[in-house]
């Protein structure tokens, strides 16, 4: 596999709305500066839209050596087909060992289209990417510095370690709000390629035309605020959770559920945390009633200050809670409300 390739280096899909670099995309740039560095290759970022002058500003901070533009009316708004054609054409050309994305509705169709035209496999919805070994020992072969894409996987019971031996590029994809977004340096300077975009992509590629878009906006700041409170399997009832929208008006916080709750129709799925939800992570994450399964800790594990409020004390959240209350919701969130009202006057 060696030999006659290029430097095999780290390429990360940007997303564009509307001009901007998606956030998603920003803290995967963050992710690939790191995993380059241990690498010792060069950090390449892939843009597809219309209009991109200038896009290399918003990328260069966060330590990218090269950008590939390709820039041209057909691209924006995305659909499958040009994108995927663009990809594909350039890691055929390019041979990057890593590639990532964010599990967006985007990265979601093409990640696998992709993965699969060049039949390197892929790793949905990771939680965490690192630099290791592999050592097969049926072949007696070791594999020195692979992609090591963690997930959780069986429902949630164990955190699965999936490597990529052999087929490249090694393909994951993670969820906004997972890796942290770090600016390397202002004045980061890189190169910008354009590419010829009909070298790429083909006429028969651009058949599907958007006709018209609806994006909504999210009714909450969930990913943004500085404090969450959040409630599980324990809050009981609808009641209980009205409770946790009154404390959190109080301390002016968000609202944050667990699966069980939007499954019960508790709370909309829009404030769902965890790993088929949204990643937090706040100053302080308030738990209420939650016992702490992997696919929730997933989504808040990063946050500054855990306080857990279980009539358990043996809950799993317990573990990495930096204060644990040991009460019921129904005793303790009211106290809570009053007790803040009473000091913060």
């Amino acid at each position: 596999m060696k030999g006659e390739q290029k430097m095999n280096n780290v390429f990360i899909y940007c997303e564009i709305e509307e001009k901007t670099v998606a956030d998603v995309s920003l803290e995967l740039l963050t992710k690939g500066r790191s995993l380059a560095n241990q690498l010792g290759c060069q950090l390449e970022a892939v843009v597809a839209g219309s209009g991109l002058d200038g896009i290399e500003k918003q990328i260069f901070p966060y330590g990218v050596d090269k950008l590939h533009v390709f820039d041209a009316d057909g691209l924006y708004p995305y659909t499958s087909l040009p994108h995927t054609a663009v990809l594909v054409n350039l890691f055929k050309e390019e041979k990057p060992q890593i590639c990532l994305m964010g599990a967006t509705v985007i990265g979601r169709d093409l990640g696998p289209r992709v993965s699969s035209a060049l039949f390197s496999g892929l790793t949905a919805d990771c939680t965490a990417l690192e630099i290791g070994p592999h050592e097969d020992k049926k072949a007696g072969k070791t594999y020195e510095n692979l992609l090591y894409q963690i997930r959780p996987a069986f429902g949630g019971n164990i955190v699965a370690t999936i490597v990529n031996p052999e087929n490249r590029p090694q393909m994951a994809t993670v969820r906004e709000g997972v890796m942290k977004k770090e600016i390397l340096d202002a004045n980061y300077k890189g190169e910008v390629v354009k590419h010829d975009v009909s070298k790429y992509v083909s006429d028969a590629d651009y058949v599907v035309k958007v006709i018209e878009r609806h994006v909504e906006k999210a009714k909450n700041n969930l990913k943004g605020s500085p404090i969450v409170v959040a409630g599980g399997y324990g809050m009981g009832s609808k009641e209980n959770f009205d409770m946790l929208f009154e404390l959190a008006k109080t301390i002016n916080a968000e609202v944050g559920a667990f699966r069980a709750d939007v499954d019960a129709g508790v709370c909309d799925h829009d404030r769902q945390i965890g790993q088929t939800g949204v990643t937090v992570r706040p100053k302080l994450y308030i738990a209420c009633g939650i016992s702490g399964q992997i696919q929730h800790i997933a989504g808040m594990q990063e946050s500054s200050m855990i306080i857990s409020i279980n009539n358990d004390p043996d809950a799993p959240i317990n573990t990495i809670a930096d204060y644990v209350i040991n009460g019921t919701v129904e005793e303790v969130v009211p106290k809570m409300i009053k007790y803040y009202k009473k000091n913060s006057k």
